[in-house]
């Protein structure tokens, strides 16, 4: 029996330094860990030295696109007001050939009342050197007119009176 012990001593002093050696390398395990989480913060250190050249590149970028935002408005504003600025000017266009065909007719229909004015004028002439003008200006042969007319008025007047 006394080997029994010996053996079951020395059996459990190696799972022991078995286990001592387990634990040995579990420290090595951490210190792994730890390692491995140290070259992590300097990997984000390293990137957190790159982020403020990535964070320039960035504001800049944002930067250049808004003013690049800001030409667009004003490229669509051009656009839009050279659009209306055609349209306003086909407009204009349109009204000036309106207003030309108009002028067009006046100018026609002036013409044709020159020419009309012209054979009135001539008959006019005609008429006005037909008329006695001597006669219209002496006084005493208007006053014979008148008596006349006013003698006639009467007689007509009579007759209308009398058939009523």
């Amino acid at each position: 029996m006394a080997e029994t012990k010996t053996t079951a001593k020395a059996k459990t002093r190696k799972t022991a330094a078995k286990k001592t050696a387990a634990k040995k390398t579990a420290p090595r395990k951490t210190a792994a860990k730890a390692t491995a989480t140290k070259t992590r913060a300097k990997r984000a250190s390293t990137s957190r030295k790159a982020a403020p050249k990535d964070l320039r590149s960035m504001a800049v970028a944002t930067s250049r696109n808004a003013l690049r935002a800001g030409l667009g408005v004003y490229g669509m504003a051009y656009d839009q007001m050279v659009e209306q600025l055609e349209a306003l000017q086909a407009q204009v266009d349109e009204a000036q050939g309106k207003l030309n065909e108009r002028r067009k007719q006046a100018e026609a229909i002036y013409e044709s009342l020159v020419k009309r004015g012209t054979v009135v004028e001539q008959e006019a002439i005609k008429a006005f050197e037909d008329l006695e003008l001597d006669a219209l200006t002496d006084r005493t042969l208007l006053d014979e007119r008148m008596t006349k007319a006013k003698a006639r008025f009467d007689e007509l007047r009579a007759k209308v009176s009398r058939a009523a």
